[in-house]
């Protein structure tokens, strides 16, 4: 059991080690046993916890059981770092295990153990796609034991959802589940049925009338916890409530201001706030916006209100970008949408929109069809969400360097799980260039390089205009590969599946790092696994550990490098505009590879990071404040807040 011992020793192993003896002396006498026998042993749990028997006394027989379940339904018998990861889980932990490490298995023991006295066990993750692959492929385990498996995903209506809520376990997004959680509320204060604070404690309503979908709110699983806890933390979940007295003159309004936003020079027209990045228009800016000409619905509009939509026109048209920060798709109706796309999954973020007008900002820009925004019914940030569930834990592979934003905010400590195999990656040395275009030229020769041997190569790229201007290059050299972003996310898991094979070149936004397994042969283990290749730092470290962690899984060899230029968003970001503007300009002049300046990129991510950690706690603080507030005088600080 050296596995667990040494550097990175946590405390509370000693106890989790004596867990997981009890749970391996029941190992032999269940393998004996046959499977309705199991069921009955699953049975007299269920019976025991609904009778109140503390669930840390139930947890070797339980997790002994799940194992054997797996073992027979799956052919996958959980290991036992798996367990250790389980048993952390159930204690309110954030289990960070590498890719590989088999997360869809570790989830099912605190599910299964979470669901027995009856008040249902969620699991949320990133999108509907992986919840319903995830929960499909564990239902064999969940039903040798008698456990039912609900899944909730986007298009189910309200019964689905109530049978799906009704399950013992239930897999969903959090986006879902925070939606659910705010329809149920509005539902019954129109019954005037909220007199506590509701779905808190599971129950207690009438059996007349429309019923919520949701029957509380005891334990959630978070998969990717990173990402949905920290990356996600202050997006907000709104219903609308219809209001559109005013919506022609709001949606002209919007048009002209798109329509004039490119005569507007910065610092001439308008200033940048470094701390708030909002756009001001300076006087020269107020008095052209006054000169320019009018419909009579935008004339109507008030001065302070035009200057608004011209702040707010004028930072779309500088900082949001078609396929980087959005794509446009055609929606249901066959209309063309406007769809984010989220920047530390690669992923788009379907349903998602800017607040305060940017989105419709953006439609106007686009000229597509303008959603006004419809005022607010009902509003809860992610973050809020999760912290109303009883019991709280969470999976990723990189929680690590986020360990004390976790603890603080939603009391789940992190313990790194250990490895089944020792891990055999190789960090190769850092490159660092002048621009972009010498950067990707060396990528695109680093890959050429690498294909010749036969391995397989990932690039991980921060963006979908990068991850399309490195295929053009590919071409060009004349290298096959496959190009994965949110443009043709319906093929992400069989691009991801077969990235480990033989010559295979995969060029990828970070969505590449979460999800699918990619699996070597014994052939390709034989020449020295994956290499992997980051174009870019993201704004968090853990983002570059997510693609890193493509290669080695398991204990399968590889290799990786990062690189970096003068001319990367990073800087501007972590080192302040004017600083990063002189790099840049240095870097236009400089001929070949500038390594020694790689600390310099580390410390701008580092200060990046610290900047996001510092307004997720302030946003917390207000939010503490606001809902504090909002219970003093009577309101509902989720159904009675301003927009």
């Amino acid at each position: 059991m050296s596995v667990f011992s040494g550097r990175g020793f946590h405390p509370k192993m000693v106890k989790w080690k004596q867990l997981l003896a009890q749970v391996n002396e029941w190992e032999d006498q269940l393998m004996q046993e046959p499977d309705d026998a199991l069921r009955k042993r699953s049975l007299a749990l269920r019976y025991r916890a609904m009778a109140g028997e503390k669930l840390s006394k139930l947890l070797p027989e339980a997790y002994a059981l799940v194992r054997e379940a797996g073992r027979r339904t799956l052919g996958m018998r959980h290991y036992d770092v798996q367990m250790i990861g389980g048993i952390s889980l159930f204690d309110s932990h954030i289990a960070e295990m590498q890719t590989g490490e088999g997360k869809t298995l570790t989830a099912t023991l605190p599910l299964y153990l979470h669901s027995l006295p009856g008040k249902g066990a969620h699991l949320a993750t990133v999108n509907d796609y992986l919840a319903k692959r995830d929960a499909e492929w564990m239902t064999p385990l969940f039903q040798k034991l008698g456990v039912s498996v609900g899944i909730i995903q986007t298009p189910d209506d309200q019964a689905a959802r109530r049978t799906s809520y009704a399950a013992a376990v239930t897999y969903g997004t959090a986006k879902e589940f925070g939606f659910d959680f705010l329809r149920d509320r509005l539902l019954l204060r129109a019954q005037n049925r909220i007199d506590t604070e509701m779905l808190g404690d599971g129950g207690g309503f009438s059996q007349s009338g429309d019923k919520p979908v949701m029957r509380g709110m005891h334990f959630c699983l978070v998969d990717e916890a990173d990402s949905i806890l920290i990356d996600e933390a202050r997006t907000p979940l709104i219903i609308g409530s219809l209001e559109d007295t005013v919506r022609d003159q709001i949606v002209e309004t919007y048009r002209w201001a798109a329509e004039h936003a490119p005569e507007y020079i910065e610092d001439e027209h308008y200033i940048i706030d470094e701390e708030t990045k909002q756009f001001e228009l300076t006087a020269r800016g107020r008095q052209k916006v006054r000169a320019l000409p009018k419909s009579d619905l935008v004339r109507t509009m008030g001065l302070v209100d035009l200057y608004e939509y011209t702040e707010r026109a004028a930072k779309v048209h500088a900082e949001f970008l078609l396929d980087r920060q959005y794509v446009i798709r055609p929606d249901d109706e066959d209309k063309d949408e406007i769809v984010i796309v989220d920047e530390f999954t690669g992923r788009l973020a379907e349903g998602r929109k800017w607040r305060d007008g940017i989105h419709q900002a953006i439609e106007a820009k686009e000229d597509l069809e303008i959603s006004v925004p419809t005022g607010q019914a009902a509003r809860i940030t992610v973050q809020d969400l999760f912290l109303r569930y009883n019991h709280l834990a969470g999976m990723t592979g990189t929680a690590a360097t986020s360990a004390r934003e976790l603890s603080k905010i939603y009391r789940t400590p992190v313990l790194r799980v250990p490895t089944n195999r020792p891990p055999q990656r190789k960090r190769l040395p850092d490159r660092v260039f002048g621009n972009l275009t010498a950067k990707f030229k060396a990528i695109a020769d680093e890959v050429a390089e690498v294909h010749a041997t036969g391995r397989p190569v990932l690039i991980g790229t921060r963006s979908i205009d990068k991850s399309e201007l490195l295929s053009h290059m590919l071409n060009d050299l004349g290298i096959e590969h496959e190009v994965l972003n949110a443009n043709n996310v319906e093929r992400e898991a069989e691009i991801v599946a077969d990235a480990g094979q033989h010559g295979r070149v995969t060029v990828a936004t970070n969505m590449a790092g979460r999800g699918t397994d990619i699996k070597l042969t014994d052939e390709i283990v034989e020449i020295g696994g994956m290499h992997v290749i980051c174009t870019e730092l993201h704004d968090a470290a853990r983002i570059d550990r997510q693609l890193i962690g493509r290669c080695g899984r398991q204990g399968d060899p590889g290799s990786y490098r990062q690189y970096l230029a003068l001319d990367d968003d990073i800087l501007k970001g972590g080192l302040g505009p004017q600083r990063a503007e002189k790099l840049k300009v240095r870097g236009q002049d400089v001929q070949g590879s500038m390594d020694r300046l790689a600390k310099l990129f580390r410390k701008a991510q580092l200060k990046v990071e610290r900047t996001h950690f510092r307004d997720r706690m302030v946003l917390l603080h207000h939010e503490k404040e606001r809902k504090k507030l909002q219970r003093e005088i009577g309101q509902d600080p989720y159904l009675d807040t301003p927009n």
